[in-house]
């Protein structure tokens, strides 16, 4: 990696813990520059603004983390129910890049950017879109293969899956804690088990 792409790197990195952690708005590119200890002139080289940065995040870290995490478990699943569940388990409980008190990244970007800012929506709606469809895909699949019920709306509970998530990530990062999350899993599991 050359110098300039490992800066970009390091940057993005960087500005991501913060935002994460303190949220967009909050996170000023002065504070990026402190955390990074690179020049105004270097930031401003790699990202014209603070928003262009903050869109890089989402297509450099995001993507490519919803990628391994949420659609990669479940793409090509052949008992979807199970990967459904262990999916959502290891997010919730296990996922390294995931913390309970700071919820969800995407969640929280959604929330914090996309009332005002077109690209951010547009960016966030093709990584959930993505997942969205990856959901469905694996669903309608299960239904050829008689796992799960012929009538079982795959949108439906794709949203379900999805909204449960978020919503059960909002609770703990208000609780600071995970006791939540094994309380929705058990439910999670009940709702899984009434689609076969």
């Amino acid at each position: 990696m050359s110098k300039a792409a490992n800066t970009r790197f390091t940057i993005l990195n960087k500005a991501f813990e913060l935002i994460y952690s303190k949220g967009y708005q909050t996170t000023s590119i002065d504070d990026i520059i402190a955390t990074t200890q690179v020049t105004k002139g270097a930031f401003y080289y790699h990202f014209k603004t603070k928003d262009e940065m903050g869109i890089a995040i989402i297509e450099e870290i995001l993507k490519p983390v919803m990628m391994k995490s949420f659609i990669l478990p479940i793409e090509n699943s052949i008992d979807p129910l199970d990967d459904f569940y262990n999916m959502i388990s290891y997010l919730l409980l296990e996922d390294p890049f995931l913390q309970v008190k700071y919820g969800c990244p995407v969640g929280n970007l959604t929330q914090e950017m996309t009332p005002w800012n077109t690209q951010f929506s547009k960016a966030l709606s093709e990584l959930i879109e993505q997942w969205k469809n990856t959901i469905v895909k694996v669903i309608s699949n299960a239904q050829k293969n008689n796992l799960i019920r012929k009538e079982v709306n795959g949108e439906q509970v794709a949203f379900f899956i999805m909204s449960g998530y978020w919503g059960i990530r909002n609770f703990g990062k208000l609780q600071d804690n995970n006791s939540c999350y094994r309380v929705y899993l058990k439910e999670f599991r009940n709702y899984l088990n009434s689609l076969k």
